[in-house]
């Protein structure tokens, strides 16, 4: 989400005139986009900002200006934190920033701009010239979930989701402009609609009968010529009804795979968390897109040390686990963020045993994410190309639709965002290695 506020950014001020610099070491302008969700996050924002304020040392005149969850949730306090910041732009506002740069440029310093929770947000087009293969677009802003570590509610906002139409002809200009990939974002990404009506009479209705808001924009985006492949983030148990799941299954260029955080495997702990699912429940959903989809792939978001949680609560997560079969996880310490109702909760669990559990989940997950790519060696999957791989530019990588990394060795006439099939041989926890078959 935060990949596609900055393309958002940068597409608004290159509309207003300025130039995208090479490198940061070049540029007059430096934004930094900020994320809440953990304090590591926010720490790190305020350590870069403070080293760019005094690079005006060396960079006389270079403007620094700080936008997204964080300036959002500190509004004035910023400015005391980081003396010398040029200006801050909450979240729902990046329409505001070329006004702003050219305020500081006319003198002015210590600009804010946040939103209101009933503000309807804008949501600038990026350059569609210049976005590659693939692209994401916002369907949902917002949060109405209150999860009570979590504080998205607090700086996105309250759910809205876009216009159908207003989607559709983004993905369309994205289409012809190359992109062959789309993926759709959301805080709950499957609650598409539910707050706001996004279809009106004079649209044409669902050919294959969806009556559900989020499957039948599959379902458009499907039709879009050009469009080979749709992926969407982030899900909730709730969102896997029956028409969903049909559109996943049955529709060839949705994507086989789904980010499904779970956070704990452990009722008591998944009832603090609000939640709004239990264990069984959870699994009930896996088992329902597994059925319908043989190869399905599943990755998830855990938390270890929330406030209460026990050896048994944590044995609880490491066996869910298992039984869910992620094909990866991405596993955070809990820590606790200001206003949120966790944040009154004892942080009853140590530094060092989040850690320790941490570390067993890490390794539970490498020895499942072996087995699963293992039993993929012999197979020949579809990949969407990317180019070079990041560790080995000898070589190409590309994802399966099931999102994992494929590396291969370059052959004449692929080019990044074809689809290439390719046999794989090697396997290692995250990745996957192979030739292209002709």
């Amino acid at each position: 989400m935060n990949v596609r506020d900055s393309e958002a950014a940068a597409a608004l001020l290159s509309a207003a005139g300025y130039e995208q610099a090479a490198s940061e070491a070049d540029a007059d302008l430096v934004i930094v986009n900020s994320c809440s969700v953990r304090a590591k996050a926010e720490e790190k924002a305020l350590g870069k900002l403070g080293l760019l304020c005094a690079s005006r040392r060396d960079h006389p005149g270079r403007l620094v200006g700080l936008m997204g969850c964080m300036a959002q949730r500190l509004g004035e306090a910023i400015f005391k934190k980081i003396p010398g910041l040029d200006f801050s732009v909450g979240t729902r506002r990046a329409g505001a920033i070329p006004r702003l740069v050219a305020r500081v440029l006319a003198g002015e310093r210590g600009l804010l701009e946040t939103s209101s929770q009933d503000e309807i947000p804008d949501v600038p087009d990026a350059h569609v010239e210049d976005m590659g293969f693939s692209a994401f677009v916002t369907i949902l802003l917002g949060c109405n979930r209150r999860c009570a570590y979590c504080i998205v509610p607090d700086v996105r906002g309250r759910e809205y989701s876009r216009p159908a139409r207003e989607i559709l002809a983004e993905i369309a200009a994205l289409a012809r402009h190359g992109v062959r990939e789309v993926t759709l974002l959301g805080q709950s990404v499957m609650n598409y609609g539910r707050m706001n009506p996004v279809w009106d009479e004079t649209d044409p209705p669902s050919p294959g009968g969806y009556r559900e808001p989020f499957p039948r924009l599959l379902e458009a985006v499907a039709a879009i010529p050009g469009v080979l492949r749709i992926r969407f983030t982030s899900g909730h148990p709730s969102g896997c009804t029956d028409e969903l799941v049909r559109a996943m299954a049955s529709l060839p260029q949705v994507c086989h795979h789904l980010h499904l955080p779970v956070q704990s495997g452990s009722d008591p702990i998944l009832k603090a968390m609000r939640r709004g699912y239990t264990r069984e429940r959870y699994l009930e959903a896996v088992g329902k897109l597994r059925a319908a989809m043989p190869d399905f792939a599943l990755t998830t978001d855990v938390i270890v040390g929330f406030p209460g949680e026990t050896e048994a609560d944590f044995e609880a997560t490491r066996t869910l686990m298992d039984e869910a079969g992620f094909d990866n996880a991405f596993i955070f310490k809990y820590s606790p963020r200001p206003g949120t109702p966790a944040a009154q909760m004892p942080d009853d669990v140590s530094d060092e045993e989040k850690m320790r559990r941490n570390q067993v989940l890490l390794a539970d997950q490498d020895r499942r994410g072996s087995a699963l790519n293992e039993a993929l060696v012999g197979t020949v999957q579809e990949v969407l190309v990317e180019g070079r791989s990041l560790r080995n530019a000898e070589r190409w990588a590309g994802r399966s639709p099931g999102n994992k990394i494929v590396v291969f060795d370059p052959v004449e006439g692929l080019e990044p965002g074809t689809l290439a099939k390719v046999a794989i041989t090697r396997a290692a926890p995250q990745t996957l290695y192979g030739e292209v078959v002709r």
